[in-house]
């Protein structure tokens, strides 16, 4: 009859005790569960000056806590339990040594490594649970508002570009794949002008014009010629739909991973956008300016500091400096091995920076008038879709690498902070006065993040509001109370947004 050894033994107890302890651990949480309930239905109860949903989340949390420690001390209990058996299982083999000494140092090697394994289990998982409490703690404490306003919907075809006036009165302007530039009220939403003078071809017009209009505000304010302040803001452009589908939609890895906290789950495209009937504003076709010697599609124009000169950027890997009154090619800015995708100027100083789908971005210094110099980075490892100026000393990149990286223009060796993202990014825009950084996307979403890399906000979106299609471009309205964010899409439409976020939420 076979006989059963000592390890075999201790082997077989050691399962037997596991067996037992998981079954009083399943006894002892069904009855934890039940206490937590009576103290919650107690607390529940009594008098308190916090508001009931302030108090039903900090109710959560405090549970949460209890129940994470609870789960440390099970755990404990267990481990403790194995270094018993373990210790008692190297005695009992240790008497088959005739040094007893090595059977107490091997004892000791063995308890010493077992403890060490358990600490750091405790602290790894004290220190997930933790920060996962505080997180929503303080999410809890402060929470952004992004409310959606007033849409301005009469374009035929996806928006790519948008901004506004920088006085007043402001207005918000729109540029179209259907061919036209439209002013519009920001207040009303109503469309003050249509722009139709670019002419296209399969490459587009190879064009920027400047155009001046007066336009009477549907509010009470005097007659103002807004379209000379908005000349020094906007030079609009024609792109080809079709040109801009197989620059920006095919060229780019859609995302087809939504976001965890995402409303819509869904990555089809949901229908445009419907116009009904002809859009009741006045238009224009002749341009006051037209500027080329570009070989390509215009895709990008921006006023350097002073309003006398323009910069253009095209898919002819160039960008442009022109002076608006004698419409003469001051500088052709060349360098870049591929198409540009956006160009952007300093507020104050005359500064430009160009992005490209060669993954770089450049630098341009025109402050000293004898010698202009460029800077060439290589942050990112995808497309550059846009690269910003902020009123300090910051450029902040986006990419389809889906990155936003923020830089320091004093030392641009790396970025001093890095945002990551689950699709590409698209024209990013900058608040002045929150130092905010807003980012369109391919999924359709918007997020605000602060200029350390923080997440604020998400802008709101589902089958009633939102964008229905890629979010192309965003800006900033700082001198606006009704809406100071403004985005636009391949729905047709733009969106304008009251962004309100609490300080508390901005320093954490």
């Amino acid at each position: 009859m076979p006989v059963e050894s000592g390890s075999s033994s201790a082997a077989r107890q050691v399962k037997q005790k596991r067996k037992s302890h998981s079954l009083s651990i399943r006894r002892t949480n069904s009855t934890e569960q039940d206490r937590l309930g009576l103290q919650r239905d107690i607390l529940e109860g009594q008098d308190s000056k916090l508001p009931p949903s302030l108090r039903s989340n900090l109710l959560d949390l405090f549970s949460q806590i209890e129940r994470e420690f609870e789960n440390l001390y099970l755990e404990n209990i267990e481990l403790r339990r194995e270094i018993e058996t373990l210790n008692e299982r190297l005695a009992a083999e240790g008497h088959t040594f005739d040094g007893a000494d090595l059977a107490k140092g091997a004892l000791k090697t063995k308890a010493s490594h077992s403890t060490s394994q358990l600490s750091q289990k405790l602290k790894t998982t004290y220190k997930a649970s933790t920060s996962k409490i505080v997180s929503s703690f303080k999410a809890t404490a402060a929470r952004a508002v992004c409310q959606l306003v007033k849409e301005y919907v009469g374009h035929r075809d996806g928006i790519w570009d948008l901004s506004v006036t920088r006085n007043q009165p402001v207005v918000l302007g729109t540029a179209s794949a259907d061919h036209t530039a439209m002013l519009w009220s920001i207040e009303t939403g109503k469309c003050l002008l249509r722009y139709t003078g670019h002419q296209g071809s399969a490459s587009g017009d190879q064009t920027a014009h400047i155009w001046r209009y007066m336009v009477q505000l549907p509010t009470p304010q005097p007659v103002a010629d807004v379209s000379v302040s908005f000349s020094k803001t906007l030079v609009f452009f024609y792109v080809l739909y079709k040109l801009l589908v197989f620059s920006i939609v095919l060229h780019r890895d859609l995302s087809k991973t939504p976001c965890e906290d995402d409303v819509d789950f869904s990555d089809k495209d949901e229908p445009d956008c419907e116009v009904e009937g002809p859009i009741d504003c006045p238009s224009i076709r002749v341009a006051t300016t037209t500027l080329r010697s570009h070989q390509g599609v215009v895709i990008a124009a921006d006023w350097l500091v002073g309003g006398r000169q323009v910069v253009t950027a095209s898919w002819d890997r160039s960008a442009n400096l022109y002076d608006v009154e004698t419409s003469e090619l001051v500088h052709s800015l060349t360098g870049h091995d591929q198409e540009l995708t956006h160009c952007c100027t300093h507020p104050t100083q005359r500064l430009v920076v160009t992005s490209s789908r060669d993954t770089t971005f450049r630098l341009w210094d025109f402050r000293d008038p004898s010698i202009h110099s460029v800077n060439v980075f290589q942050g990112h490892t995808d497309t550059v879709t846009s690269a910003v100026f902020t009123v300090g000393d910051n450029v902040v990149s986006g990419s389809d690498d889906r990155t936003v990286k923020v830089w320091d223009l004093k030392n641009m060796r790396s970025p001093i902070a890095t945002i990551r993202t689950d699709s590409a990014v698209n024209r990013i825009s900058v608040s002045v006065n929150q130092k905010i950084i807003a980012l369109p996307h391919d999924n359709r979403q918007v997020r605000l993040f602060d200029m350390s890399g923080v997440r604020l906000a998400r802008l709101p979106r589902s089958n009633r509001q939102g964008h229905r299609r890629m979010v192309c471009c965003s800006i900033w309205c700082e001198d606006n109370s009704t809406c100071n964010l403004f985005t636009c899409g391949f729905d047709r439409q733009a969106i304008g947004w009251n962004i309100n976020i609490p300080a508390l939420l901005q320093e954490k």
